[in-house]
């Protein structure tokens, strides 16, 4: 069979978890969009807000063979490659420029290539999701993580996000997205911790009072695609993709980072009441949390100092 006659078969499909209005899922339009028009013989369908595999199941879909695409997080990959646990930590991350300078660089080039071996998952380019803060529905007095025990968070499930959830000093709740805003409506969670964006993509500031800026974790996501999937693919069918996710990437970043310098603006002129509490108490319990951590003692703790001292 020819290259060309492969071509014709290659059918992508996308899941994410982000809304239909929010970056990331907008970005995956554009890779769409980009990838088909490349005349590669490419047909992609993107499917938003978790609606063709649920949050968390996208990854064994891949390696199952029953996915071709989706946006991984470091946390899915931690999962199975414990040693890169590290990239899951609160505060780790110093801006976005520190972010993009470490997964385009050396450690990203190691991190994409174990993934690959081990995982059997291709990294086609990294996005940033935002940096997470907190949202209440209720609005309550926090200057320090003493301030949100009791308060039921609504977080990913898996083990780094429940240490997390340890850090800010809530209860966490484990809850696919797209359970999130009836379950504020409805007061089975008291809040949740997402990307300024996508608590406005998702409309959360319908359900909310308050925001608590946390900043306590710039989130990197990637978009994945299934070894298997892709050593079947045409040399140019691979690069139409790693084109269109490259260029994905960067319209999600661009376009998130100028939403998040006015977004804060924009949740006070809806009435949502904006704090920004004193961040030493939070770090001050995430090293000591980290620290303890059992999990932690798997970390690549040279990879983790290489990360810190990236400028």
């Amino acid at each position: 069979m020819s290259g060309r006659a492969r071509a014709a078969d290659a059918t992508v499909r996308i899941s994410t978890a982000a809304p239909p209005s929010d970056f990331l899922a907008k970005a995956c339009e554009a890779l769409k969009a980009q990838a088909e028009g490349a005349k590669a013989g490419l047909t992609v369908s993107v499917h938003a807000a978790s609606s063709l595999f649920k949050q968390g199941t996208e990854v064994p879909a891949l390696q199952r063979g029953t996915l071709e695409m989706s946006t991984m997080t470091t946390f899915e990959v931690a999962q199975q490659m414990p040693e890169f646990g590290f990239l899951n930590r609160a505060y780790l991350f110093r801006d976005h420029a520190h972010l993009r300078a470490v997964f385009d660089g050396p450690i990203g080039a190691a991190y994409r290539k174990a993934v690959a071996e081990k995982m059997g998952i291709v990294i086609l380019s990294t996005a940033y999701l935002g940096t997470r803060q907190v949202a209440l529905a209720k609005k309550r007095a926090v200057k320090g993580p003493q301030d949100l025990a009791g308060v039921k968070m609504r977080m990913p499930a898996g083990p780094d996000w429940l240490v997390l959830g340890r850090v800010l000093g809530v209860s966490p709740v484990p809850m696919g997205m797209p359970e999130v805003y009836l379950a504020l409506k409805t007061g089975t969670i008291d809040g949740q911790e997402n990307p300024l964006s996508v608590f406005n993509a998702a409309k959360l500031f319908e359900v909310s009072e308050q925001i608590v800026l946390t900043a306590h974790m710039l989130q990197p996501v990637f978009f994945s695609i299934a070894k298997p999937f892709w050593d079947k693919l045409a040399p140019e069918q691979q690069a139409a993709l790693t084109a269109a996710a490259l260029a994905a990437a960067k319209g999600n970043d661009d376009g998130r980072l100028a939403d998040e310098r006015e977004i804060i603006g924009v949740m006070k002129g809806k009435g949502i009441a904006v704090d920004s509490p004193d961040l030493a108490p939070f770090r001050a319990l995430a090293d000591k949390l980290y620290a303890e951590e059992a999990g932690a003692k798997a970390w690549d703790a040279g990879m983790a100092k290489q990360v810190a001292e990236t400028k």
